[in-house]
């Protein structure tokens, strides 16, 4: 929590622990014919842009996807450290699956909307085994001081940032890139897709 009230950001390895990780994958590739093309804008204003976005997008549900019980309950956990620790009154959540195919990168931009501002913390955790420097996919994130940092997106690490004010992009992917990525929010719920 320190870390990420002064740097806006925070790298935890090994968030999710081995059964954990082996549930989250394994779902990922027993839906990845499910995954749709993945665009940019909430709702309506949705649209595809591939020059800007390459990753294809599962959106879960807590109630429909029951195996993966054990996340929801650690994400409920997350949630209730930042609301005790740094008084953020947080109260739902949306989380997608994400695959990045050979190719596949995302622009720098925030995790907010023109017309929506209720996503406070985002978080990415990464399902890829046996990543390699030179794979690609790196999360490139942008500090206060206009210096940026890559983040390898390995086995089971998570990365957490203020989703306002952290300037981020994935850097194209020379291997397919698997991800759990999602936003801590504070409501209302209509606005946007939630789903806790």
């Amino acid at each position: 929590m320190d870390e990420l009230s002064e740097n806006d950001f925070v790298v935890v390895d090994n968030f999710l622990d081995p059964q954990r990780f082996n549930t989250v994958r394994s779902f990922f590739l027993s839906h990845l014919d499910a995954f749709s093309k993945a665009g940019i804008g909430a709702l309506a204003d949705n649209i595809i842009r591939t020059d800007i976005r390459g990753d294809y997008t599962f959106w879960l549900d807590r109630k429909r996807d029951e195996q993966l019980n054990e996340l929801w309950q650690l994400i409920d956990e997350t949630i209730h450290i930042y609301n005790r620790y740094c008084f953020l009154g947080l109260s739902g959540y949306e989380f997608h699956l994400a695959y990045y195919p050979t190719g596949g990168h995302y622009d720098t931009h925030l995790d907010q909307f023109n017309n929506r501002n209720n996503r406070t913390i985002s978080m990415v955790m990464y399902l890829n085994k046996d990543w390699q420097k030179g794979d690609g996919g790196e999360l490139e994130i942008f500090k206060k001081n206009g210096e940026s940092i890559l983040v390898e997106p390995i086995e089971a690490r998570c990365v957490m940032f203020k989703s306002a004010e952290v300037p981020h992009g994935v850097m194209p992917s020379i291997k397919p890139r698997y991800s759990l990525t999602g936003w801590l929010l504070q409501h209302p719920p209509a606005l946007g897709q939630f789903l806790g």
